[in-house]
């Protein structure tokens, strides 16, 4: 029987392909394997970024990776949060952003993130605190939040 509880913890090299179907199915910010890999985003490159330090949690639902969330904890970048449209609206994207939250504000005073001005993520970006907003070409935005 299915418990529909979403647990976090940290990503690891088995969760790689999980992660990219759960990339692969989202509905804004859409990307195929080959114009993530033209920027470098590969399963090898995931790979190794998760090997390398903790960089990467994935949310969970009886053992079935259902979102995923990764920074960048040198330059203090959340660049990645994505679940899967069928979970969407559970918190489960809210959960992932407070645990990346976490992680960049033990190494950082101010985190960072750019994402699309009308999109999903922006609203939860925007409800979860982050704002000094400054528009990017394309339609996309930088935002910023502070440590507590």
């Amino acid at each position: 029987m299915k418990t529909f509880s979403p647990r976090i913890r940290p990503a690891s090299v088995t969760d790689v392909s999980a992660m990219f179907k759960v990339r692969a199915s989202v509905g804004e910010n859409t990307m195929t394997g080959e114009e993530l890999a033209a920027i470098g985003v590969t399963p090898e490159a995931i790979a190794l970024a998760i090997e390398s330090g903790p960089c990467a949690w994935v949310s969970t639902i009886d053992e079935e990776v259902v979102g995923f969330a990764m920074v960048g904890l040198d330059d203090a970048c959340l660049f990645a949060l994505f679940v899967l449209p069928e979970h969407e609206g559970r918190g489960i994207g809210t959960r992932l952003a407070q645990t990346c939250e976490a992680a960049l504000f033990e190494r950082h005073p101010c985190a960072w993130l750019e994402t699309a001005a009308g999109s999903r993520a922006a609203r939860l970006y925007r409800h979860l605190g982050w704002g000094s907003e400054v528009e990017l070409s394309g339609g996309d935005i930088r935002m910023k939040k502070q440590r507590p």
